[in-house]
């Protein structure tokens, strides 16, 4: 629904400022705006085409992973911390097991499977609720907690930068990974403070506490470089991890016996079906943002956001990426777009470019998760789970931007 509405806004907003931009003499307008629906057509399906390889290449190698076992390692290296963020769930219920491993899934990517999972554990906690309609503690922590979007390999941001052409796809890996952590981080303070939980407890500080001191540490780092070590030593690194997981699933995959190959090929074949899916959603959401922008609007709404940061005396180039973070709560597809078109206009490589893909990684599409995951189990009463959820994103956003100027400026 609020996409839905969202995209007729785009259109009715553009109409109105095209009409304002005839009456003072731009007779062009119109002309531009309908040039930019053929143009934004085939800007999305040709994104979408070019999108297939990477997919098949990622989501092949995930399928390894997955099957080798992955994420139920991680799951096992997280069940201690979960025990004590969700004390209402008894420690054998069905439910654990398919929290770790959705989980698990989102921070390595596996969006596909995690969804499945996601609904999987929102059912097993539906019967633990004694309220049904109403959001219990457990699910809300549980929703916030994948809202807030903790990524581990961002691979569909990668994926888009690379189909961009950008110099070096991975190079928003580190920023994205600090950024997702702090969302995380802020996402279980909120509603850990709500619900009155022990977040003092020795395992909850060994574990929040040892990974906050870890990615403090990392940030401390590279803010203790110069910018071109801050890019030198943020590109080793990113591609030295992703390549290092790749050859890991590979080979734990072969140790185990997997059929490397055939595994891989069937990964590769969802993202390929992925691929084509997702071609309407990227050109309906492509032209109503092209529409918007030829009609004058979009950056008449940068300005007002750029005069207002300005006030405070913050540098306000990244204002231009800022319209990404806006729409990410409410649609992954629409913030999807927005970043693609800070591609277009920007360039890939700029730092308004890279802004808009850090942000796009920072954070997750809380209002669609909310719908889906509370939709599934007929909750109507979803107490602070929005609120808890925002917090989230918007600490993750704050970090994103933050972020970006100490590794790109």
């Amino acid at each position: 629904m609020a996409l839905n509405r969202i995209w007729i806004g785009f259109f009715l907003i553009a109409f109105v400022f095209a009409i304002f931009q005839l009456f003072n003499g731009n007779i062009e307008v119109f002309s531009e705006i309908t040039n930019s629906t053929f143009k934004s057509a085939k800007t999305g399906f040709e994104i979408s085409l070019y999108l297939t390889g990477a997919m098949a290449l990622w989501l092949g190698i995930m399928r390894i992973g997955e099957q080798a076992g992955a994420i139920e390692v991680l799951a096992k290296l997280v069940s201690p911390l979960f025990q004590h963020l969700f004390p209402e769930v008894p420690k054998n219920h069905g439910a654990v097991g398919a929290m770790l491993m959705n989980f698990s899934a989102n921070m390595l990517g596996l969006d596909n499977a995690a969804t499945p999972l996601g609904l999987k554990a929102m059912e097993e906690l539906q019967s633990l609720n004694p309220k049904p309609e109403t959001a219990s503690n457990a699910q809300i922590m549980f929703l916030v907690l994948n809202t807030s979007g903790l990524t581990i390999i961002p691979v569909s941001v990668m994926v888009y930068r690379a189909q961009a052409g950008a110099v070096n796809p991975a190079e928003i890996f580190v920023p994205i990974l600090i950024a997702t952590f702090f969302a995380t981080l802020a996402g279980i303070l909120a509603v850990g403070i709500k619900q009155k939980l022990n977040l003092f407890h020795p395992v909850v500080i060994a574990y929040l506490g040892g990974l906050t001191a870890f990615i403090s540490l990392i940030t401390w780092f590279f803010s203790t470089l110069s910018q071109e070590k801050i890019s030198l030593y943020s590109s080793v690194a990113s591609n030295f991890i992703l390549f290092g997981v790749m050859v890991g699933f590979i080979a734990w995959a072969a140790f185990k016996k997997v059929n490397v190959y055939e595994t891989f090929i069937e990964g590769a074949k969802e993202g390929f079906s992925i691929a084509i899916k997702v071609i309407p959603y990227l050109v309906a959401m492509l032209v109503a943002i092209g529409v918007f922008r030829a009609s004058g609007a979009m950056e008449m709404l940068i300005s007002a956001v750029s005069w207002f940061v300005s006030l405070f005396g913050f540098d306000t180039e990244f204002v231009k990426a800022l319209p990404v973070a806006i729409m990410k709560p409410l649609s992954g597809s629409g913030a999807r777009g927005l970043m693609i078109d800070a591609f277009t206009t920007h360039g890939v490589d700029s730092f308004v470019g890279k802004v808009a893909a850090t942000l796009q990684g920072s954070t997750d599409t809380t209002f669609y998760v909310l719908a889906v995951y509370f939709g599934s189990v007929n909750i109507k009463n979803t107490r602070y789970a929005v609120s808890c959820g925002l917090i989230a994103d918007g600490v993750g956003v704050v970090a994103a931007i933050l972020l970006s100027y100490l590794f790109f400026a």
